[in-house]
């Protein structure tokens, strides 16, 4: 069984490189408009999916999951909790190889589903402080 900190660095150092950012807009102030932005400069390819579909960080957005026209390896879940567990399973119907429930999104029975369909996945925990620590 491995340790979070081993899927932590697994999801960032092996698994692809195409993030779709749920929760991401044009809002500066979010928090997901810093941690994309973090993740772009250490060369992933972010996804903006928001129901308005905005363009953000040069990136075209969409407005769901299933909207995106190609495969994204993970999902950065930027939702409230109660909505959380949908956007994991919506991640598992897309072919994506992990899912990542930001600081403070928690929903054990979401992570159970996820991890038993075969996905890597981290809750409560926030790539753009886990990423620099890897160096």
């Amino acid at each position: 069984m491995n340790s979070e900190q081993d899927t932590i660095r697994k999801i960032l150092t092996k698994t692809g490189d195409t993030w779709a950012v749920v929760g991401l807009s044009s809002n500066e102030r979010r928090a997901a408009y810093g941690v994309a932005a973090v993740l772009q400069r250490y060369g992933k390819r972010i996804v903006p999916v928001h129901p308005k579909a905005e363009t953000v960080h040069g990136e075209q957005g969409y407005p769901s999951l299933d909207a995106i026209p190609f495969k994204v390896d993970v999902v950065d879940v930027f939702v409230n909790s109660e909505l959380a567990g949908d956007v994991a399973d919506q991640a598992v119907a897309a072919g994506a190889e992990a899912v990542w429930f930001q600081l403070g999104v928690i929903d054990d029975a979401a992570y159970e589903r996820t991890r038993a369909a075969g996905l890597d996945m981290v809750m409560d925990r926030c790539p753009a402080i886990e990423i620099p620590r890897l160096g």
